[in-house]
């Protein structure tokens, strides 16, 4: 697996690859989590071909002037006109593209997916939503978890997850294309309609094997957000139940502690059950 996993969300598609995103319109910035980078459309700008006009033709001011000073301390004339038509081109170009809506390039053969199935990609949505619950667990966790170790099983399983999808949404495409297929008027026996069966029950197979892979990929995500969730939020019970124990013990002179406090243990062998599941999943 590639050390970063580069991930960019668009309207149309999911495109993931182990390196840097580019976009075919529009404007996107990285946001880095470990070695997960999430490529994020920006909103356009608004700008319509008025505004751009107008912006153009107070930016050409300073340019012409800036022109005919060189001109005249004897640079030749069209050095600063070729300079100043270069800098309102790109001007004009950059605004043009932060106008649209950003869209992802597709990626190169070399390690690039894309994700064009709605349900495919509602699925990848779900687990980068859940890999970002988990990793907000992190710090909370950090007596009990590698983060080293924990970001490589977290993106290994993103990245095997987007390998099934991507695989899924293929079969998904030959199992519409093998089940619209007509053989009415063809004799049962003949062999282009054994040959159709056979596909159609070769595809079932894989579209079952690729369906139960997913499903386990998504609950060992979601087993691990909700273990880290529920041991943090039981740690910050357990805190809030000792300090009130101590405010209780002063005000209550002579009176025996109680004993309260919610016992952590089995929470922790919770995460720690979640993670080793999460890494044994990596294996397969």
């Amino acid at each position: 697996m590639p050390t970063d996993l580069h991930i960019g969300i668009d309207q149309e598609k999911i495109v993931l690859a182990p390196y840097a995103l580019k976009a075919r319109t529009g404007r996107i910035r990285q946001v880095r989590a470990g070695s997960v980078v999430e490529t994020v459309p920006l909103p356009p700008t608004g700008r319509d071909r008025d505004d751009r006009v107008t912006f153009a033709a107070r930016l050409s001011l300073p340019l012409l002037f800036a022109g005919a000073v060189l001109f005249a301390a004897g640079l030749p004339w069209w050095l600063p006109a070729g300079a100043a038509l270069a800098t309102i081109g790109a001007v004009w170009h950059r605004q043009s593209r932060a106008a649209q809506t950003a869209t992802f390039a597709m990626p190169r053969a070399d390690g690039g997916r894309v994700l064009w199935s709605p349900r495919e990609r509602a699925a990848f949505e779900r687990a980068v939503r859940t890999a970002r619950r988990i990793r907000r667990t992190w710090p909370g966790l950090a007596a009990m978890v590698d983060p080293a170790a924990a970001d490589h099983s977290l993106t290994h399983a993103l990245d095997d997850l987007a390998t099934v999808l991507v695989r899924r949404q293929e079969i998904r495409r030959l199992r519409a294309e093998l089940a619209a297929v007509r053989h009415e008027g063809v004799p049962a026996d003949s062999p282009a309609v054994r040959a159709l069966a056979e596909q159609r029950d070769r595809i079932e197979v894989l579209w079952q094997e690729t369906g139960e892979q997913a499903d386990r990929l998504l609950r060992s995500l979601d087993t691990i957000a909700l273990a880290g969730e529920t041991f943090l939020h039981e740690q910050r019970i357990g805190a809030t139940v000792r300090d009130a124990e101590l405010v209780l013990a002063g005000l209550t002179a002579g009176a025996a502690p109680a004993e309260s406090g919610p016992d952590l243990a089995d929470r922790t062998a919770a995460v720690l059950s979640a993670y080793r599941e999460l890494a044994a999943v990596d294996l397969h």
